[in-house]
């Protein structure tokens, strides 16, 4: 993740599906294509950067370039006077059908490099259809995100301001199993509370999120399968798709943590 924004020739040597002109072979005639960079030039223009990319891997060759990819873009305010916690513009599409065009926004913590989906109930994403037409959906999209900036980060304020017992940090890594392991894999919850760095020793809710989500992510998570009986070792998650999903169950549960704990508190963040 790079703390500047990535030129052009950095985005396409690092995805070219950003730059792919025309959508895959197999797609309807009725499909309204839609090139990546068309938009991120529109996001630019708003005083959103891309800092970073990720691209989905394929198996069929021909998939190549139009495969689903992420774009994570920061404000120039943000660039300029970096934080620890930021508000991120995420932006995902495909060409072959398999991801529709979404704009969302996200936290990075820059202590881990980890980059926190905000869950749909949380903050509600913007879909930018192929079919028909997208006059201002971008614009829409960003001034939204925009605005409400000064809104998700007061809840990372509102996350860290609450404390949880052992038994509460306990609880929240054993809901948060199911985001990542099927349920005939088992493996031990307090592995998912090991922190990897000192910043992370502590109890608040904010904090025991990010350590849960980095050992979701990062793997290396030892457990069972109980059907075979067999132990295995979990891997990185590289799919875009996991990716997001873990993030967003995350913030999801946290959410309602918060409730639970601080209701009046969680209700006006």
């Amino acid at each position: 993740m790079s703390q500047f924004p990535l030129t052009n020739e950095q985005l396409q040597a690092q995805a070219p599906a950003l730059f792919t002109e025309e959508p895959h072979f197999d797609v309807s005639d009725k499909y309204h294509f839609i090139p990546t960079i068309d938009v991120i030039e529109e996001i630019r223009a708003k005083s959103w950067y891309p800092v970073s990319v990720d691209v989905a891997s394929v198996r069929d060759a021909d998939k190549e370039g139009y495969q689903q990819h992420l774009v994570r873009f920061r404000h120039f305010d943000d660039l300029l006077h970096p934080q620890e916690n930021v508000v991120e513009l995420l932006l995902f599409n495909s060409h072959d059908r398999s991801k529709s065009f979404v704009i969302a926004a996200g936290i990075y913590r820059f202590v881990c490099s980890n980059g926190l989906v905000i869950a749909d109930s949380v903050f509600e994403s913007y879909k930018i259809k192929h079919l028909g037409d997208r006059e201002n959906d971008v614009a829409h999209a960003v001034a939204n995100i925009t605005a409400i900036k000064p809104k998700l980060m007061q809840k990372v304020h509102t996350l860290e301001a609450i404390k949880l017992s052992e038994p509460e940090k306990a609880s929240f890594a054993k809901s948060s199993i199911a985001l990542r392991f099927e349920p005939h894999l088992q493996i031990d919850y307090q592995d998912l509370l090991v922190p990897h760095r000192d910043e992370d020793t502590k109890d608040d809710l904010y904090t025991v999120m990010n350590v849960i989500q980095e050992n979701l992510l990062r793997g290396n998570i030892s457990g069972v399968n109980k059907e075979s009986g067999r132990r295995f070792t979990s891997k990185e998650i590289t799919s875009i798709t996991k990716d997001v999903e873990v993030n967003q169950g995350l913030w999801d549960i946290a959410e309602r943590i918060a409730f639970i704990k601080e209701p009046t508190i969680a209700q006006a963040a």
